[in-house]
């Protein structure tokens, strides 16, 4: 069990008009806030039941941990603030719960900023036979006319309209059409050919 390390006290100022003796030491005790030995007490006493507090608003015990410590390392930093050392259990309670909340609104929002995955990548095999398959749709479109060629890399690949074509290329919507089908046609005939 990790223990906070004192930190010198301070001295706290004296309030004037105030008097000498049992009401000065009460006064002294209560402007000082929470000492580090009640606070290192405590930690002792209540680490157990505040990590078990974490542990309903959180699901792993690394981070009840993390919640838990933080929340004593935060109380320590602002035990002057805590005027009333009986109170100090409490504030312990209520930053555990308020670190536990900031802890799971950064998980959601790690949730939402998350790329979606991937798709699932291709065998090594099917990536072989796919590349089989381009180097022989490449050889096959190396062996068609010219115009077929043309006609058949713009309207599939460049995915572009006949009526596209036939402005890009300068020839008729009729001209398109026929190249394009024989280009398939003889594509199909390239293919299918034993190699």
């Amino acid at each position: 069990m990790p223990v906070i390390a004192p930190m010198p006290a301070a001295r706290p100022a004296r309030i004037p008009g105030q008097r000498d003796g049992a009401e000065e030491t009460t006064a002294e005790t209560t402007a000082a806030g929470t000492t580090v030995d009640h606070l290192t007490a405590t930690y002792r006493t209540h680490y157990r039941s505040l990590l078990g507090l974490a542990a309903l608003l959180l699901d792993d015990t690394a981070s009840c941990e993390d919640v838990v410590q933080e929340a004593f390392i935060r109380v320590h930093s602002a035990r002057k603030r805590v005027r009333d050392p009986e109170k100090t259990l409490a504030y312990l309670r209520q930053t555990v719960v308020n670190l536990s909340r900031s802890a799971l609104r950064r998980r959601i929002l790690g949730l939402k900023l998350l790329t979606k995955p991937m798709p699932d990548m291709a065998s090594a095999e099917e990536g072989a036979y796919d590349q089989l398959e381009r180097d022989s749709l490449i050889k096959a479109m190396k062996g068609l006319q010219r115009r077929q060629r043309e006609v058949l890399v713009l309207r599939y690949f460049a995915d572009m309209t006949e009526a596209q074509v036939a402005e890009t290329l300068g020839i008729s919507l009729g001209s398109v059409k026929a190249y394009g089908s024989r280009g398939i046609a003889a594509l199909r005939v390239a293919m299918e050919a034993p190699v």
